[in-house]
């Protein structure tokens, strides 16, 4: 076994122990779970949900769609494409409306089998003739039936895990093609640092969702995962030397783009920001978390 690759399985094993502990501290504590406390734990759950938020628009803005514009031009450049239509902007709008028509979808079925349950009968009859009375009855007689036809959090709490774990994939990958020792070193402190707060601002996300205390857990192992794999692939792809890797990734990275920009503008930051109460300081601890991951990348 030479050197460089068991420092690649060094960089491997790193990655998947401290993804799964930064985590696993939102998760398994009980404080970020709680939604009924006071008012200043829920402050303080709001703000932390809006340093992730900031942590996620950097993500998208600094990381995500500069790494999949600069790896697609460089494949469309080798392949020597040329094109007047902005090919790269449409799979990022692509990765956009799939998640969008994916969500409208599981909302439109929401909403059907809510006005189902809106139509039937609270109490069955037994043959006693009395008993009957529907939700629009109710309603009707001053009587308030609510049925939450916006209920759809953990498909997006699910998208944003999918389009993480592409990306995560793809920075392992990053990593697995490496063919120097130091260049892997380097890359892999990059990542340990970058991935360990995106997991701990994906946790926060999780556990204040709808998503079964189960399926988080679940949802953090196979990200702690996704990296190593990336690794794995990147080692077999240097070994194989597959020539339609570079192009198989670079449109990978354009959808799971598109999936962090609907996540990240039409989820994350307008849940905060629509909530009534300290504006001003949700703004500034979302600048906190964007300073952060911007301070990070100039650092390279």
């Amino acid at each position: 076994m030479d050197y460089l690759f068991q420092v690649k399985i060094g960089a491997l094993i790193g990655l998947l122990l401290l993804t799964l502990l930064f985590g696993f501290i939102p998760a398994r504590i009980k404080w970020f779970r709680e939604t009924n406390g006071t008012d200043i734990h829920r402050m303080v759950l709001s703000l932390i949900s809006c340093f992730a938020g900031g942590v996620f628009l950097a993500a998208c803005l600094l990381d995500i769609i500069p790494d999949y514009l600069s790896d697609i031009g460089t494949v469309l450049d080798a392949r020597e494409v040329e094109t007047p239509f902005p090919l790269p902007e449409f799979i990022i709008a692509a990765g956009f409306f799939m998640v969008l028509i994916l969500e409208k979808i599981v909302q439109s079925f929401r909403e059907m089998r809510g006005a189902r349950e809106e139509r039937a009968p609270l109490l069955h009859d037994h043959g006693h003739g009395h008993g009957l009375a529907t939700a629009r009855d109710l309603e009707s007689s001053g009587h308030h039936v609510h049925v939450d036809l916006q209920a759809h959090s953990s498909l997006r709490s699910f998208m944003l895990f999918l389009s993480l774990s592409l990306h995560s994939v793809f920075e392992g990958l990053a990593i697995g093609l490496q063919s120097t020792d130091s260049k892997v070193l380097e890359i892999c402190i990059a990542i340990l640092v970058h991935k360990s707060i995106i997991v701990f601002s994906l946790s926060v996300k999780l556990v204040q969702s709808t998503v079964h205390p189960l399926w988080v857990a679940a949802y953090i192992v196979v990200f702690a995962l996704m990296s190593p794999l990336g690794i794995a692939i990147g080692i077999g792809v240097m070994e194989a030397q597959l020539t339609a890797g570079p192009l198989i990734q670079a449109v990978l990275e354009g959808l799971a783009a598109g999936t962090f920009v609907y996540i990240t503008f039409l989820e994350i930051l307008p849940h905060e920001l629509n909530s009534p109460g300290n504006q001003l300081l949700k703004v500034m601890f979302i600048l906190f978390g964007f300073t952060i991951m911007a301070g990070l990348t100039f650092l390279g």
